[in-house]
């Protein structure tokens, strides 16, 4: 259920300040299914998601930012402009997708090269053996958890 609101969240972000009525309810609910159906994909794919960054914050993002150019109204927000049901137009509907085209390549060309820099300094991946025996153990010298005698208390004492 938790995972559900999240969902939610993301794609009315965008919108918010910019929508009314029924229209918050149409994107939530349209971006709970379309980011369930996203989720869905890195088990078909196989890429490796683990927070669903991708599936939940990526496509949610890009709904919510579509959305505005579908649902926005200025009875709401006189310094905003309408979107296509409000008689707008397809105008501001392709304003946010040219912004969200323009964040995508702004995004990839900045991470790409970010790491590029960590890879030819200090590495993008910690090796095989640090991965199984586990990242907080291995590059942070902690453990989650203690199952000494006393439990986590054991280093209390």
């Amino acid at each position: 259920m938790m995972m559900m609101r999240v969902r939610r969240l993301v794609a009315i972000t965008p919108c918010a300040g910019f929508v009314g009525g029924m229209s918050p309810i149409i994107i939530g609910f349209s971006a709970g299914v379309i980011c369930f159906l996203a989720i869905q994909l890195k088990f078909k794919f196989g890429y490796d998601d683990s927070l669903d960054v991708v599936g939940v914050h990526l496509v949610g993002g890009i709904v919510g930012s579509l959305m505005v150019g579908i649902f926005a109204d200025t009875a709401v927000n006189s310094l905003g402009a309408d979107g296509l049901f409000a008689g707008g137009g397809a105008s501001l509907l392709g304003k946010q997708a040219i912004a969200v085209g323009a964040t995508l390549v702004w995004s990839f060309v900045i991470s790409f090269i970010l790491a590029k820099v960590i890879d030819a300094t200090i590495g993008f991946r910690v090796t095989a053996d640090d991965e199984a025996t586990g990242l907080d153990l291995t590059q942070h010298a902690e453990t989650a958890y203690s199952f000494g005698d006393l439990g986590s208390m054991g280093r209390h004492g």
